[in-house]
């Protein structure tokens, strides 16, 4: 993981990218989002505070889901 990073900063982001990798962006009320370089960012609508901080972090694995069940008969 890298050092935290302002978020005055994020327009650097395409710089920083890395395959394999992507960015951790929090904002003041402590909410995180995983998100590819996009700029400008748009924050979840939740987010009811403006990002703060960003750092570059290693991707997170794939996870498989379960099966759908089949339809009842």
């Amino acid at each position: 993981m890298s050092e935290w990073i302002d978020f005055d900063r994020w327009q650097e982001c395409p710089r920083l990218a890395r395959p394999g990798y992507v960015f951790e962006v929090t904002n003041a009320e402590g909410q995180s989002l995983f998100t590819a370089c996009e700029v400008p960012l748009r924050p979840p609508s939740s987010w009811t505070s403006a990002p703060v901080r960003f750092r570059l972090v290693e991707a997170p694995k794939p996870r498989h889901s379960t099966p759908i069940p089949k339809p009842r008969s």
